[in-house]
């Protein structure tokens, strides 16, 4: 981090990809540092990202450690700054900062089975740790990912995710039914539970709609999944990233201090207020 929290590195717009259109259209932006002056960063992390003149935004760096050549943001169009960004070309300079927040224990994670569980927008937080898992495959067990999205058009990261299958078990689901669509229709916590994975030596990571995680982490501890064995992030939460502004407390906890990222042992004794 710089020494000047509040003073952002200049990054280059290397390429914008169109995930999902329509009115709740994701862009994914992948961003160079201009000069190399970059930052090292962790699985769950997040940074500012800041349009000129016309805001900043906290958004969760949605490529893996191991990548060093850029860092990758998938941004939900919902405000002002998030169109401004939106609005962007390749070749623009952003201003970013970071990275904020804890970490995914991924080392602690080594030779476990990982069940990945992602709507929406909510797979980018939980990609990196995808990423990693799959880049060192054989120090992890089985890796399952689950994701869905409201239509076939909605399904971020698709080809990605059609090129993990093989080594990865990926179920793909949309909420109601699509001619040609072959997959799960339906939401994602009726996903998980129709295809029960176990419990034994795994560990879930899930985020999405805080009411697709309240399911998803009820469905889990159906299937035996103990509080220690549920991972989340409520990187929704972040504000500032450092703890001053004070409105990203959950409770007794400053998110930006203690989080995003919490096992369900730990986030369900705060209030729930994300």
């Amino acid at each position: 981090m710089s020494q000047n929290a509040y003073l952002p590195k200049l990054g280059r717009i290397a390429a914008i990809k169109e995930e999902v259109a329509g009115a709740r259209a994701i862009k994914t932006f992948r961003i160079e540092f201009v000069n190399g002056d970059g930052f090292e960063h962790d699985c769950g992390q997040c940074a500012m990202i800041s349009v000129f003149g016309k805001g900043e935004s906290m958004i969760s760096i949605a490529s893996a450690p191991h990548i060093k050549d850029y860092k990758q943001f998938s941004i939900m169009r919902t405000g002002r700054v998030t169109t401004a960004l939106h609005d962007l070309n390749v070749g623009d300079v952003v201003g970013v900062r970071g990275p904020y927040g804890n970490k995914f224990p991924v080392k602690d994670w080594k030779g476990k089975n990982l069940i990945f569980i992602g709507g929406g927008c909510g797979l980018a937080p939980i990609w990196p740790v995808v990423q990693t898992a799959v880049k060192d495959r054989g120090q992890f067990g089985k890796i399952t990912v689950f994701y869905g999205g409201r239509s076939s058009r909605d399904i971020m990261y698709r080809n990605e995710l059609e090129k993990l299958r093989g080594d990865v078990d990926v179920h793909l689901s949309i909420d109601a039914q699509e001619e040609g669509w072959d997959g799960y229709c339906g939401f994602v916590p009726a996903n998980v539970m129709t295809k029960a994975p176990k419990a034994d030596n795994a560990i879930a990571i899930t985020c999405g709609p805080p009411i697709m995680i309240k399911y998803v982490i009820q469905n889990l501890k159906d299937l035996g999944f103990e509080d220690d064995m549920i991972y989340t992030t409520i990187e929704n939460k972040m504000k500032c990233g450092i703890g001053k502004c004070g409105r990203c407390n959950v409770g007794k906890d400053y998110v930006c201090v203690n989080g995003p990222v919490y096992s369900w042992a730990a986030l369900k004794d705060l209030p729930q207020e994300y």
